[in-house]
């Protein structure tokens, strides 16, 4: 995958290389495992396996591990239209327990989108298609392109 602006301006070739030049700096994400497995306008797919590392004194999975694989599916959704956008207000619901060794999948979608401002809403399910919990996110553009920066990344190597 390309991540310059393809010449078409397709706006699935957009979102896939914005999605591209994200990641290569998303240490964060990679670091917790998380993988990135589908792209669209306004939409994103990422998985994470919960690891031992990542339980609570509970023995399930820390919340936080949670939000934050919803909150990068969320960034993922939100920057497919090669603008800076980063989160303004997010809120999660957790409804079931997740044990080690669950993958989780994160379906983020955007609900709207007009000027600045975005509502993204963010499904988490267990391997058995449980939901297990449910996160919106409120963004907000800031300035400058992602593609414009990994061009500007690419030139610097």
């Amino acid at each position: 995958m390309d991540a310059s602006v393809p010449g078409d301006n397709n706006a699935q070739a957009v979102a896939e290389a914005c999605a591209k030049a994200m990641w290569l700096d998303d240490h964060a994400s990679k670091g917790l495992g998380m993988s990135l497995q589908r792209v669209a306008p306004g939409e994103a797919v990422l998985t994470m396996t919960v690891r031992k590392d990542m339980t609570n004194g509970h023995g399930i999975c820390h919340g936080g591990f949670i939000f934050t694989l919803a909150d990068s599916t969320f960034a993922f959704a939100c920057n497919t239209y090669d603008q800076r956008t980063v989160a303004q207000q997010c809120a999660v619901t957790f409804l079931q327990p997740v044990r080690e060794g669950e993958t989780l999948t994160a379906h983020a979608v955007e609900r709207n989108r007009a000027g600045r401002g975005g509502i993204y809403d963010v499904t988490v399910r267990d391997s058995s298609n449980t939901v297990v919990a449910e996160f919106r996110g409120h963004s907000r553009t800031i300035s400058g392109r992602l593609l414009e920066a990994d061009s500007h990344q690419q030139d610097n190597k």
